[in-house]
């Protein structure tokens, strides 16, 4: 359920497009929840997909997918060029209160011989482009932390730097609301400031993993982001969630956690109008893919 009385989001130019990468520096942060409930919202405002960037037997995507059938990330096969009607019966629909979005995964049966999948974030934004989706939502699947200083030790750009060096980009810094969820996020952020990434166009997300108020601890982290971060949201303990996590028949997800979500999806367009205009700009077109040779028959 929405709240009551609340605003619509603005919708995107036509030409705009959002990049969207949901990350954290360790597991169990509420990364694919927080992309799902993310892209609830974010689809009113313009045609939105969730990449699922994890290997397939540690993603919950293929379970919540749902929906009709649909060939996903294993009916795109790398190197040959797609036209937008391929790739986007390729993504599996899922419905919101307020629409609808795609999400691509690779929803094969566990025994399948896993996917090459390209590691490289432009790779993905070229995808969600080519299939005329205006935000993309990326389910990322690194821990941000290290990759930023092994990258860093090793001389090589990250994964992370990528997401952000991306066309109107704006991250999400997600974890748990705990004493040591609030340690991981520190060292997170310290690592993003030595490696000069632009703290104040990431929203931070903490996650609550119990119901009340949330520790001294994570309220003091709170105070100390709101000053760096463009936004800090907090994020109810949904026991629904919890138990039933968000299958393909809907959750009962309760309205505290829709706020929430709405809350989101409000800061990051928020911090997308303040870092890079507002309305967006168009955004670039990516280059266009190599010519394939294509034996005579």
């Amino acid at each position: 359920m929405r709240k009551s009385g609340g605003s619509a989001l603005a919708g995107l130019a036509e030409g705009a497009r959002l990049v969207v990468p949901v990350m954290a520096a360790a597991g169990g942060s509420a990364r694919s929840t927080l992309a799902h409930l993310l892209a609830d919202e974010l689809c009113t405002a313009a045609d939105t997909v969730v990449l699922d960037l994890a290997p397939r037997l540690t993603s919950p995507w293929p379970t919540w997918a749902g929906g009709p059938p649909a060939g996903g990330l294993a009916d795109l096969p790398a190197g040959q060029p797609l036209a937008r009607s391929h790739i986007r019966g390729a993504a599996t629909v899922r419905r919101a209160p307020g629409g609808a979005w795609g999400v691509l995964t690779d929803g094969r049966e566990w025994h399948a011989a896993p996917l090459t999948l390209p590691s490289q974030p432009a790779a993905w934004y070229q995808l969600a482009a080519a299939g005329g989706w205006q935000c993309l939502v990326a389910d990322t699947a690194h821990p941000m932390a290290h990759d930023v200083l092994a990258a860093r030790c090793s001389g090589a750009q990250s994964l992370t730097r990528a997401w952000y060096d991306l066309p109107f980009a704006v991250p999400i810094l997600c974890a748990p609301a705990t004493a040591d969820g609030m340690q991981t996020l520190q060292q997170a952020v310290m690592v993003l400031n030595a490696e000069g990434l632009p703290l104040q166009r990431t929203v931070v997300v903490l996650a609550a993993t119990a119901s009340g108020r949330p520790p001294a601890v994570v309220r003091a982290a709170a105070t100390m982001l709101s000053a760096r971060a463009a936004a800090v949201v907090h994020l109810p303990h949904d026991a629904d969630i919890r138990a039933n996590g968000l299958q393909a028949q809907p959750a009962r997800i309760r309205s505290r956690t829709r706020e929430a979500a709405r809350e989101l999806a409000t800061a990051v367009l928020a911090a997308a109008h303040e870092t890079f205009g507002d309305p967006l700009p168009d955004a670039p077109q990516p280059a266009p893919l190599p010519p394939v040779a294509v034996p005579a028959a």
